[in-house]
């Protein structure tokens, strides 16, 4: 008799310590733990097996591929903040913006060079907002609402060139195989991204209340010391270290950066298609996408690296700026590898044939609105909408697969009920981040959000049953 229930135990660990500590990556390694001692019952080799699944998964080729990807992203983000890329972009929007409009304008225009990730979103786009709340009579809480509502829920849309592509990518491509379930991941990324249903509702609220609607509930304020001195000193160049008045101003060193990785990664993609046999539009389905991606961000990250030297900056200092921007994300890389380990080891004590046995009564049509339900739970709780995904999206894989259920839609309610979280919770990074750089109070601005996320999670679930009943 197998005891495949023994494969929910990690995730029973899991989710209430993540929740009881506010802490993604302790729950996921207490997990990972815990199963490895149900695989592996010995004193010493429970911690064995956990590290021989983590190395497992760090030597596949495409989560080396992601890890890459991260690394060297956030490596060339490091250089444009150093070439006054990013501050070159916050001053000439500030130059350029007088009225609310403008300034809602400029929030969605400057989505087109700030869509790599929601934080670099906020520190770039944050402080300028920052310094025009005067001049263009807006609230704090209203600027820092509709930056967020194009931040997360928005760049979780983006299928090229974000933060974003490769982890989500990876969590889907880990959740197939550990169900022996097959498909292209990144197809299936593209394909879910039409029943992300949370962001479309939220970006759509967002739209709504910064035009046509004037909230008139106040946040407070932070009393904290540094932000205090934050809130006196009015200029944009005060507000954050991307900004600082020692770095010079080159809105071109942060746009040519970015337009040349996205074209060479339309590039080595089409390029990757025509190598696999496909022609015309086909050759994105076929294309090896996510190796296209990182050989198109090293080339674009070596292109800039000697246009930034061509402008005299050193080479000391690029390489500096370029691991010190890099090494900021060596906890998702942790991360990452604790989650695939934690696929791992699930698949072994058999969890896809548990879901198998035990969710055949739970009818089809219920499975995208309550994995979404539960997600946004969950994501409310921890802050993270990586860790949700990291969580729930085998669980939610292996639940689609078992009963019928429509896979991208699945994929789609998981990756909904992250973005419910990040946007909604007083623990997520982007609640935090923005509390910081408009100099408001984390769970007051929460507070303020959470009634707009409420309503739109509400139109996702009543989405995802109608998906549901239409898409089989």
């Amino acid at each position: 008799m197998h005891h495949y229930w023994l494969s929910i135990v990690p995730f029973i660990v899991v989710i209430p310590i993540a929740i009881w500590t506010k802490q993604v990556l302790p729950a996921l390694t207490l997990g990972l733990v815990v199963g490895s001692y149900l695989y592996n019952p010995h004193w010493i080799g429970g911690i064995q097996s956990a590290v021989s699944f983590v190395i497992t998964a760090l030597v596949e080729k495409s989560n080396i591929e992601i890890i890459l990807f991260l690394y060297v992203f956030t490596g060339l983000v490091g250089m444009m903040k150093h070439s006054g890329g990013i501050k070159g972009f916050v001053k000439w929007s500030a130059e350029h913006v007088h009225t609310k409009r403008q300034a809602l304008l400029l929030i969605w225009v400057s989505v087109l060079g700030t869509f790599i990730s929601p934080s670099f979103r906020m520190v770039t786009v944050g402080p300028i907002m920052r310094a025009l709340t005067d001049k263009v009579k807006m609230s704090a809480q209203e600027l820092g609402y509709m930056i967020e509502t194009t931040g997360t829920p928005l760049i979780a849309l983006i299928p090229v060139a974000t933060a974003f592509v490769g982890y989500m990518t990876s969590i889907i491509n880990v959740s197939l195989k550990s169900n022996k379930v097959t498909g292209d991941a990144y197809v299936l990324f593209l394909q879910s991204i039409p029943f992300n249903f949370f962001s479309y509702s939220i970006i759509l609220l967002g739209i709504y209340f910064g035009f046509f609607h004037h909230d008139k509930k106040k946040v407070k304020k932070t009393t904290i010391p540094e932000n205090e001195k934050q809130a006196e000193a009015k200029g944009w160049e005060d507000c954050h270290p991307v900004v600082a008045k020692e770095l010079p101003a080159k809105p071109i060193n942060l746009i040519v950066p970015l337009v040349l990785v996205i074209a060479l990664t339309l590039i080595f993609t089409y390029i990757s298609g025509l190598q696999h046999g496909a022609t015309g539009i086909q050759t994105f389905n076929k294309a090896d996408v996510l190796n296209a991606m990182v050989v198109a961000l090293v080339l674009g990250t070596l292109v800039s690296f000697f246009f930034y030297l061509v402008q005299r900056f050193t080479l000391e200092d690029l390489i500096t700026e370029f691991f010190s921007g890099a090494n900021n994300l060596m906890n998702v890389v942790v991360l990452l590898s604790v989650v695939w380990g934690l696929s791992i080891v699930t698949n072994k004590l058999g969890f896809s044939t548990f879901v198998t046995r035990h969710v055949s009564w739970i009818p089809t049509s219920f499975i995208p609105p309550v994995l979404f339900v539960l997600g946004a739970m969950i994501s409310y709780f921890i802050g993270s909408s990586w860790g949700t995904w990291g969580i729930l999206m085998p669980l939610g894989v292996a639940m689609a697969h078992t009963s019928g259920a429509n896979l991208p839609v699945v994929i789609g309610a998981v990756f909904a009920s992250g973005a419910f979280g990040t946007f909604s919770s007083p623990l997520s990074d982007d609640t935090n981040t923005m509390a910081g750089v408009l100099d408001l109070e984390a769970v007051s601005y929460a507070r303020y959000k959470l009634k707009s996320g409420l309503i739109a999670a509400g139109i996702s679930t009543v989405g995802y049953f109608i998906a549901s009943f239409l898409i089989k």
